[in-house]
């Protein structure tokens, strides 16, 4: 394989994977309004000859090259979030600018850029014929991940997949575009969204103690919930942090895998309320709980977790602790509904489709991250680590056992951030990546199971 051609091909794509960047984020995507920019990408893989291009029922865009029945993924999310409050912005988010170095606009980093890295990397590999015999390429621009992640897999799994008679293990594995700040990522956190409904009565507000008011219990819930966050595990702390699953004590069989991806965290991400008037005692209370999960850790566990709060105790069947569902109509109209549960997941460092991607890596660029000067700052730590936030791994790995590894253009710390930015250079780097890796998998190193960890999935009846 001639990687200084293959590096010298990605890098006479930049201006045009720059221009196509920009004309996504000129569309403004948020998660269920990704029409225009599916239609953009559409029309640019067309141009760029694809053998296939289509838009399946929920909405995702899927570019085909090659026509082998082994199936090599790449997955970009093309729905972004909103700009929140526009005063925090220097430019306009959807128009932005681009100089020498760097692209702005909301999207740049998460995740458009990496779209566009992935649809011209996958030109690459027919410019240069570089997509193994008996295999074929997959681009996928997917929808609706900021809103739930990993649902838009899980309709081509079970939706996409069936209509077109292929078969999830047909899929060698996915490499997932979201940005890693340079670094070969093998895993994530997992989480879930909690819901907590405190029931109360209400009175009229000049005599408060004829009532039961909602607020001040869920107050003391409140607290609780913080505490389960920020305190330690020691003797001394009746409610034990969530820091405890790092110990061996606490988690004997997974505090390793624990200890690589982070503590889980807990936080309070939104509060709503019922009450017949300003004047009146509340008589409802709800909280929404964002819960990120390490290993060891389960879905009942952490509803558990909050059950056994001694406030929540305290109140009894006045409180109801219960997982959120999801229902949103994509784009297109179409519903896919499923549980707001993202599984943990890791993968073996020696396994196959990552050391793909670390053998890439070496050939091109070497042992160590690259970057930008204006990104090696986030830069200097192992080329393999993993995400801090989570991706729709979360389905493809953690729910379907579908191999998948991260590289993408960007840093974390710009998504969802105002004055959002990518490099250039990164969109170059991950072209190039992309296109050498189907070259460089070794399929006789496959083993049966690639993860380290995966955690296991609910007793709902979700697909």
């Amino acid at each position: 394989m001639d990687f200084e051609k293959i590096k010298a091909a990605a890098q006479a794509y930049q201006a045009d994977m720059t221009r196509f960047l920009r004309d996504m984020i000129s569309h403004p995507s948020e998660s269920c309004e990704e029409r225009e920019v599916v239609h953009c990408i559409k029309a640019e893989m067309e141009k760029l000859g694809y053998d296939k291009v289509e838009i399946d029922g929920l909405g995702n865009v899927i570019g085909w090259m090659g026509d082998g029945d082994k199936i090599i993924a790449i997955d970009s999310h093309i729905d972004t979030v909103g700009v929140g409050n526009i005063d925090n912005w220097t430019h306009d988010p959807y128009q932005g600018y681009e100089d020498d170095q760097v692209i702005y606009g909301r999207g740049g980093s998460d995740q458009e850029g990496g779209m566009a890295s992935a649809t011209y990397g996958a030109k690459i590999m027919k410019d240069l014929g570089l997509i193994p015999a008996g295999y074929k390429i997959m681009v996928v621009g997917s929808v609706q991940e900021e809103d739930c992640d990993g649902m838009c897999w899980q309709y081509i799994v079970n939706k996409y997949f069936p209509a077109n008679g292929i078969k999830k293990e047909q899929v060698e594995f996915v490499i997932s575009t979201e940005p890693t700040d340079g670094g070969i990522y093998r895993g994530h956190r997992g989480r879930m969204e909690i819901r907590v409904d405190v029931k109360g009565v209400s009175c009229h507000g000049s005599a408060p103690e004829r009532g039961d008011n909602a607020i001040y219990k869920m107050a003391d819930i409140l607290q609780e919930v913080r505490a389960l966050n920020e305190n330690g595990d020691g003797p001394s702390n009746e409610i034990k942090g969530l820091v405890k699953m790092l110990n061996p004590a606490f988690n004997p069989e997974h505090y390793e895998d624990a200890q690589f991806l982070g503590r889980g965290t807990c936080t309070t991400s939104q509060i709503f309320y019922t009450s017949p008037s300003r004047c009146a005692v509340a008589d409802s209370c709800s909280i929404s709980i964002d819960r990120r999960m390490t290993a060891g850790e389960t879905w009942d566990s952490c509803l558990e977790e909050i059950r056994q709060l001694p406030s929540v105790k305290k109140y009894g069947d006045d409180v109801k602790v219960s997982m959120y569902m999801y229902d949103r109509p994509s784009w297109t109209g179409e519903v896919y509904e499923t549980e707001c549960y993202f599984p943990t997941w890791i993968n073996k460092e020696n396994a196959a489709h990552v050391q793909a991607l670390v053998d890439a890596h070496h050939a091109l660029y070497g042992e160590e991250r690259i970057g930008p000067d204006g990104a090696m700052h986030l830069r200097h730590r192992p080329l393999i680590d993993k995400w801090t936030f989570s991706t729709n791994g979360v389905a493809i790995q953690g729910r379907y056992g579908i191999p998948c590894v991260g590289f993408g253009p960007g840093a974390e710390s710009q998504a969802h951030a105002p004055n959002e930015i990518t490099w250039k250079q990164d969109l170059v780097t991950c072209a190039a990546l992309y296109a050498a890796v189907p070259g460089l998998y070794k399929e006789e190193n496959k083993t049966a199971d690639v993860s380290q960890f995966r955690a296991g999935k609910t007793n709902n009846d979700i697909q």
